[in-house]
This record gives C-alpha cells, sequence and structure tokens, in this order.
C-alpha cells in the first residue's frame, strides 16, 4: 500500500486529495513540525531533498508533487486527471502543473528581501519580483474567467498542484485572493468537492494527528 509521509501543514496535503479523488487506498504516516516550523530529523531522513510531499511505494521513496501526482495518475488509475500530449488542452495542463514552483520561487525570494536586504540590487529585485508575481496572480484570474478549471472544462492534477498556494499557502506568506473574484470563485467550487473535503479533514491544516 502507498504509504504518504505529511508532514503538518504542508504541501504532502495535496497528494491526500489525490488519492481521495482517484479512489485509492493509502496509508497516512504524520509527522509533526517542530516549535520552530522546521521538518523533525525523523521526516529529514526520508529522502535527501527531505520536501514535503514524500511518498513510498513498492520499496520506492518519491518526493516532488508534479511527479508524485503523474507517478500514481498513471501507474494506478489509467491516466485519471491527468491530459495527454495528443489532447488540444496538453500545453495548458502542463503550465499549470508546473506554475506552483514559479509562485513559490518568488515566494522564497520575497522572503529574503523581507529579511533586511537593503541597496541598489535588493531595491531592483524587489521591483521585479513584485511584477512578476503581479503577473503571475493577473494570468490565474482571467484564465479563470474563461474556464472552470485550469486545464480546461475538467478537473485534473493542475488544479490539485494550483490550490494549495491559493489555500494553505497563504499562511506561508503567499499572496491572497480577496480581490480575484474569478479566482476566489474558483477555490469555492473545488471546496465543493467531495473528496478535497475529506482530505482537509483528514491532512488540511486544522486536522490533528492521527
Amino acid at each position: 500500500m502507498i504509504t504518504i509521509h505529511h508532514l503538518g501543514v504542508s504541501q504532502s496535503e495535496r497528494i491526500v486529495w489525490l488519492m481521495e479523488e482517484l479512489g485509492l487506498p493509502y496509508r497516512l504516516q504524520w509527522y509533526d513540525r517542530k516549535p520552530n516550523k522546521a521538518a523533525p530529523d525523523d521526516y529529514l531522513a526520508l529522502h535527501p531533498t527531505a520536501a514535503a510531499p514524500v511518498i513510498e511505494d513498492d520499496g520506492r521513496v518519491l518526493t516532488e508533487s508534479a511527479v508524485i501526482a503523474e507517478y500514481l495518475c498513471h501507474r494506478y488509475a489509467d491516466g485519471k486527471l491527468t491530459v495527454g500530449p495528443a489532447q488540444a488542452n496538453y500545453t495548458d495542463y502542463l503550465y499549470w502543473m508546473h506554475f506552483n514552483n514559479n509562485a513559490m520561487g518568488l515566494r522564497f525570494t520575497k522572503s529574503a528581501l523581507a529579511a533586511g536586504a537593503s541597496g541598489p540590487v535588493a531595491d531592483t529585485m524587489r521591483e521585479i519580483v513584485n511584477r512578476r508575481e503581479e503577473s503571475y496572480y493577473r494570468f490565474l484570474e482571467n484564465r479563470l474567467g474563461e474556464t472552470p478549471f485550469l486545464a480546461g472544462q475538467e478537473f485534473t492534477c493542475a488544479d490539485i498542484m494550483v490550490v494549495f498556494r491559493l489555500t494553505t499557502g497563504v499562511l506561508f506568506g503567499a499572496r491572497a485572493i480577496d480581490d480575484l473574484p474569478n479566482t476566489l470563485a474558483y477555490v469555492q467550487r473545488i471546496q465543493a468537492r467531495p473528496a478535497y473535503q475529506k482530505a482537509m479533514a483528514i491532512a488540511g491544516p486544522a486536522a490533528l494527528a492521527r
């Protein structure tokens, strides 16, 4: 059985959600964060990168949300919730599958700049990061004014990849979406999904270790 090594309040919640959407069995191994919010030592020992999420399947240890999502969907669900190269919306699917990593990189840069960097180079970086972040979110908002889901008319793994940064990710400093009506409506649609509700009850930010 697939084991999801779940670091409390982390991106691994999206893999629990994916498994619930696919209706696949899994075992949840919970790890509490240290008082300083860092991952505990036993979590760090799971994989050289020690980045949530981490899953274990048949002796394989995998990290990176997009890798895990594609692996699970193709290995155990005949490609459900994915989009193939022959489909017209393949490029949309690819873009939104990787949107999160681009936006996360900007957040880390903003955090570093906010920690006290100063001078002309830091000022230029702030301008670039703020402009790019706004561009990303406006593109997201426009996209969700055109289609109900990010890859098109159907819910896919691309949605699972992006929603974390619009919900739980805000707790970690991601940009709020209060001024983005299409995005807010999209999040509400997602939150109405039974699989999402179950996953958040099991592994969301308000869930307790079990």
